[in-house]
């Protein structure tokens, strides 16, 4: 539960992808051809650079290869102080700086996810600088420093960023009032890449984007329609959260802090990917799932002391043979259902009083969640890791109920107050050679 970012506060061979309830139609239930279509009042993209897209940016010290991105002769070398572990080393790094890239709208939000391969010795650091709607910049935002170990660095969002029109928020640049009239219009990444000097071995930066988005303030918005993957079910394996509490302080100490890992290494699992035993191996024996334990370190933020960062747990699932990950929102539960049609398991971010959810049985100021099917009657099947038992997991939750308190943005909390929602926040997470849905008029993956 205790998530995450509601920020206001918060090649190795594919599996067959096995279908549960396949017997009836994905369609199965589907409304009349006639019914009405959604008009969406949020606006989301996002944009991003692999391949041959690197000859976009600025190299300086940085090479593209087949492989991606990697250090090629360093501009220098940099001397890093690690807030959290108290140590002094020096560091070779170059930089790519990204082109200026116009959102096509005025984003109140921006968010920023990367996939990296980081060797011994080595990791990256994310940042973005915002255009605003007046023509003035933002400083250079951190996104993020980042390893997929913790030897070298202890990967880190920084805290205390902001001029007087936006904030970071851990993983969130924001704009701080939007109702104000000036919003983000562009924006550049900067990606800074750093080994040991006396090593050749590189970092290897196979994509950086950004997911823009304004999504107004609302408390509640219009249902979805559906039925293009209605009785289709994933079998996505099943991770309790619960039965970790009290394990690894120093990670977060499992239980209600441990939903966005438990999330992310069930969709991982998914694709037939985990963990190495060699992995796990320092994981107490006698804990249960012990890649649930590897995810919750390795996604670890040790400025937010938290699992919850969202660009940090879609990295750590790009770090297995073959995945790629991405931090977006979308818009409804028909896109989730083209996801489920294509095979891909999606998890979403929610925030809700118990009596929102009908058999939730748990009042959450933000919890992440897989979406791994629906009902033949459009209900959302979901794998919550906030449940007693692995064999307790999967949920059967109302639409309606669901759509809400996912998409929305406010909420009433239970001493009357108002909360925040994470506005359609997911992880997509899946392997490269398998294709994202195509869907017209979508710029949102």
């Amino acid at each position: 539960m205790a998530q995450t970012s509601l920020r206001a506060v918060a090649a190795a061979g594919v599996t067959a992808l096995a279908l549960l309830g396949t017997t009836a139609p994905a369609v199965a239930g589907k409304p009349a051809s006639g019914s009405t279509a959604v008009t969406h009042d949020e606006q989301i993209t996002w944009q991003g650079w692999s391949g041959t897209g690197w000859s976009a940016g600025t190299a300086a010290g940085t090479t593209a290869t087949a492989a991606g991105l990697t250090l090629g002769t360093p501009v220098g070398t940099v001397l890093y102080k690690d807030p959290h572990s108290s140590t002094r080393r020096t560091w070779a790094y170059g930089t790519w700086t990204g082109p200026l890239t116009e959102i096509g709208f005025g984003a109140s939000e921006l968010v920023t996810s990367w996939n990296a391969d980081t060797p011994a010795g080595t990791w990256l650091q994310v940042e973005l600088q915002g255009t605003y709607t007046t023509g003035t910049r933002t400083p250079w935002y951190v996104m993020g420093r980042w390893a997929s170990g913790d030897a070298d660095i202890k990967r880190t969002s920084v805290d205390r960023q902001g001029d007087r029109t936006s904030s970071v928020w851990t993983d969130t640049l924001a704009v701080n009032t939007p109702s104000a009239g000036v919003l983000v219009q562009a924006y550049q990444l900067r990606v800074t890449l750093y080994r040991d000097p006396a090593s050749t071995v590189s970092p290897v930066l196979r994509s950086v984007g950004t997911m823009s988005s304004n999504v107004p303030d609302r408390f509640t918005v219009a249902p979805s329609t559906g039925g293009i993957a209605w009785g289709t079910e994933l079998a996505v394996p099943r991770y309790s959260q619960n039965i970790h509490a009290g394990q690894y302080t120093q990670y977060g100490g499992g239980g209600e802090a441990w939903c966005s890992p438990t999330s992310t290494e069930m969709v991982v699992e998914y694709w037939g990917r985990k963990p190495s035993p060699a992995d796990t191996s320092w994981v107490d024996p006698s804990y249960a799932d012990p890649t649930v334990d590897h995810a919750a370190r390795m996604t670890y933020d040790y400025q937010y002391q938290g699992t919850g960062n969202w660009p940090f747990n879609t990295a750590y699932a790009a770090t297995f043979p073959g995945l790629e990950g991405k931090v977006t929102r979308l818009h409804s539960l028909d896109e989730v259902e083209h996801f489920i049609a294509a095979g891909i398991p999606v998890v979403t971010s929610q925030s809700f009083l118990a009596s929102e959810l009908d058999g939730a049985g748990y009042g959450t100021a933000g919890h992440l969640m897989v979406v791994v099917g629906f009902t033949t009657t459009g209900d959302v099947i979901a794998n919550d890791p906030a449940s007693p038992s692995d064999a307790a997991v999967r949920h059967v939750y109302r639409r309606d109920q669901f759509e809400q308190i996912w998409l929305r943005t406010k909420r009433t909390t239970a001493s009357g107050g108002t909360g925040s929602g994470s506005g359609g926040v997911v992880y997509l997470i899946k392997p490269t050679d398998v294709a994202w849905p195509s869907v017209a008029g979508s710029t949102n993956w």
